[in-house]
């Protein structure tokens, strides 16, 4: 656990931010054209003793293969509002709050980084278990995409196409990372002095004031939603302010994971090979970035003759793709999915011809 987790003080007014979260919530999702359901999915004892994972689903009458997605650290099912039409329009949709985060429970995870990483695959798998859905196309975007990986690995029978868009967590952290980038002094000392902190302590820090804090640390992200969330410069910081205002359990869970926070202690490159041969496997990454985006190559280099990978640059935007490119990033889930669609069982057989990676740039 991080240092900032005590709850008393200046921090008891974000007791009631759970009903501020959930009107804030509603605002940003009013702009969808699609119906959508909204509702607690109970799975048990999978970390605390009764944990709840929030869920909004789309279209689920429809006959395709369903699309399940997973949000990166300190975010929530709202920031996919600029996708959420464009996949429903399809398939069945579900997007879930990652247990310790957003709307779900609030559970005490594990310190130890293996067992982290298999709480948040198991609650995932619990979610599904309880929602009936035999197979699925898995999105992941950041830290998402490495639960994301972790589940398809444990449960590749579970996943028709993975996809990951700007996935946290893959590559080895670099022995002379701070001497490679030339990073200054004064930043590692930054670096050393919070490493026992979550990374969002200053936004708790803030107290009332971190909504405030959001809009001026990150201006971009109210802009860039501004197109499909009205009052957007407002409602968005106010989103991410409720999200991570409270109890920071995710977000402790994500610093167990943590090899310095661009790095994961347990890097999935080193378990590519673990992944089915019969999975597809597609990868979005911004050409902007701060993800090392080696991934795909990688994936695509060290993974068996036949198995399917698909790697996608796309040039303008950043870490958060979904975002800054929507249309590019719609079009390519889209098309990931309509793969999914067409391998009724995936297999090894299914896989004879490779497909070369392509990078796309627009």
């Amino acid at each position: 656990m991080g240092l900032d987790n005590w709850t008393g003080g200046w921090w008891s007014w974000t007791r009631q931010s759970d009903v501020m979260l959930r009107n804030v919530e509603k605002k940003i999702l009013s702009c969808l054209k699609t119906a959508y359901k909204r509702f607690y999915v109970d799975i048990g004892s999978v970390v605390g003793e009764s944990d709840k994972i929030w869920t909004i689903s789309l279209n689920e009458e429809s006959p395709k293969t369903p699309l399940v997605m997973l949000h990166g650290m300190g975010a929530g099912v709202a920031l996919w509002c600029p996708n959420l039409d464009a996949f429903a329009a399809t398939r069945p949709v579900y997007a879930i709050d990652l247990l310790g985060f957003g709307r779900s429970s609030r559970p005490k995870f594990s310190s130890d980084a293996a067992k982290v990483e298999a709480q948040w695959v198991d609650s995932v798998e619990e979610w599904r278990r309880e929602l009936n859905l035999p197979q699925f196309v898995l999105l992941g975007h950041s830290l998402g995409g490495y639960i994301a990986t972790a589940y398809a690995i444990k449960y590749p029978d579970r996943v028709r196409h993975l996809i990951l868009a700007d996935p946290w967590g893959f590559p080895e952290k670099p022995a002379n990372v701070y001497e490679k980038h030339q990073v200054p002094l004064w930043v590692k000392a930054v670096a050393t002095a919070v490493q026992p902190l979550n990374p969002l302590w200053a936004l708790r820090a803030a107290g009332p004031a971190g909504r405030w804090l959001v809009s001026k640390t990150r201006p971009d992200l109210s802009r860039k939603f501004t197109p499909y969330v009205p009052d957007a410069e407002t409602v968005i910081p106010e989103y991410i302010h409720q999200c991570n205002s409270q109890t920071p359990s995710g977000e402790s869970a994500f610093h167990a994971l943590m090899h310095g926070f661009g790095w994961a202690k347990n890097p999935m490159v080193k378990r590519v090979n673990e992944i089915s041969p019969s999975l597809p496997v597609t990868v979005l990454y911004g050409s902007r970035s701060w993800v090392d985006n080696c991934t795909g190559q990688v994936l695509a280099e060290t993974r068996p003759k036949g198995a399917k990978t698909y790697v996608q640059v796309i040039n303008g935007a950043g870490h958060h793709v979904y975002l800054d490119k929507a249309d590019l990033f719609n079009k390519y889930v889209i098309e990931a999915c309509a793969r999914a669609d067409d391998d009724e069982q995936p297999s090894i057989r299914d896989a004879n011809e490779t497909d070369p990676p392509a990078n796309t740039t627009s």
